[in-house]
């Protein structure tokens, strides 16, 4: 499971290091690139529940064969795309596809690991989107200035189908098989009215905006203000997610050694460290700034680990890839929402009101997360 939410954002990252070049061939603007990221943020917001429940009903073997099949031919057909819209499109169905990703890998830490090794085990599958965003630019850089960008995309697909040979032998391990819930529905059993579970969702996608900020901004903004090509973007977009990757296992190692208790305190200290972001705009040395990324991607698995993990533990277990499925799909929604005004933003060259936004959000959330979990 680490390995395929690596290989989807590898899929969904190459656009965000490929965009300058893109760019310049297709005339897309900042703007209309954020609208191209809503379109897949969007797509992912709907699938992530949809799949959460097709899991839980299905079960993992039937279900993630179908979800990476699906976005692996989507990733693909990234190589044909030549306009906004052809792009749009392409990536309404990945995001759709990838909706699977979370739910699948939370469904499987239950499904396999005793109840004191589930945060570290989240964390561990989790993780495959940190490291897959690490990748990308050391793997995808010279395949797309060997193969062109086009290139770049067909070689994506086909990482996901090797995926899928895989996971056909491994998924038939005894605890791997389909557990049927007998008794009411999967959304059943869910109860929306708990302020907590409104709550946790919350905290995980207001203190993730961060994350989707770096992300899909970080390319637009170096290239902008500090004239790097795409070759020298290569060289330092791992840096970023490096953070987030050492923020997963970190976050979930303190989680389990201190237990269920500290969630909230361990979401009030990432709230604080996730100001910071606020000054990189003033910040003129290349180093200093990525280490800023760094950080500020480091402290986003400090409210994506303890909300996922306290939200496993306020909804029955035959939900819970419903539940990761909302998680997800609520930062994905405000993804949607942010990113074209983040264009906009850059544009305008506002890069300081940008920050300023994205550094906000986890404040609010971990406002709202202490107001529904009293």
């Amino acid at each position: 499971m680490m390995l395929v939410s690596t290989i989807s954002y590898i899929d969904r990252n190459t656009l965000a290091l490929l965009i300058p070049t893109i760019q310049r061939e297709t005339g897309l603007s900042a703007e209309g690139y954020g609208y191209v990221v809503s379109a897949f943020s969007v797509a992912y917001m709907i699938g992530n529940p949809v799949w959460g429940l097709f899991l839980d009903r299905v079960g993992l073997r039937l279900g993630m064969s179908l979800a990476v099949g699906l976005w692996s031919l989507a990733s693909a057909g990234h190589a044909w795309a030549g306009s906004f819209l052809s792009l749009a499109v392409l990536r309404f169905v990945l995001g759709f596809g990838e909706g699977a990703t979370f739910p699948g890998s939370l469904r499987t830490v239950l499904q396999t690991l005793p109840p004191q090794s589930r945060a570290r085990g989240t964390a561990l599958s989790y993780s495959g989107g940190s490291l897959g965003a690490i990748i990308t630019p050391i793997l995808m850089t010279p395949i797309a200035l060997w193969l062109g960008w086009r290139g770049g995309f067909l070689f994506t697909g086909f990482l996901g189908l090797a995926w899928l040979a895989w996971w056909w032998i491994l998924s038939r391990r005894d605890d791997m098989a389909f557990q049927r819930h007998e008794g009411a529905s999967v959304f059943a059993l869910v109860n929306f009215k708990d302020r907590r579970l409104w709550g946790t969702l919350a905290s995980y996608s207001m203190g993730a905006v961060p994350l989707g900020f770096v992300l899909y901004s970080a390319s637009l903004y170096l290239s902008a203000r500090f004239g790097l090509s795409q070759a020298d973007l290569g060289k330092v977009l791992w840096i970023p997610p490096l953070g987030w990757e050492c923020g997963y296992f970190f976050w979930g190692w303190l989680l389990d050694r201190m237990g269920p208790a500290s969630v909230r305190r361990i979401l009030r200290i990432s709230m604080w460290l996730s100001l910071p972001l606020i000054a990189a705009p003033y910040v003129s040395s290349l180093p200093l700034l990525m280490f800023q990324f760094f950080f500020a991607m480091f402290v986003t698995s400090g409210f994506i680990i303890p909300s996922i993990t306290h939200a496993t533990r306020i909804v029955p277990a035959a939900s819970t890839s419903l539940v990761a499925g909302l998680s997800a799909g609520a930062f994905s929604l405000l993804t949607a929402m942010t990113a074209p005004v983040f264009g906009r933003l850059f544009d305008q060259h506002r890069y300081e009101a940008a920050f300023l936004l994205a550094a906000v959000f986890p404040v609010m959330g971990y406002w709202i997360w202490t107001r529904t979990n009293k």
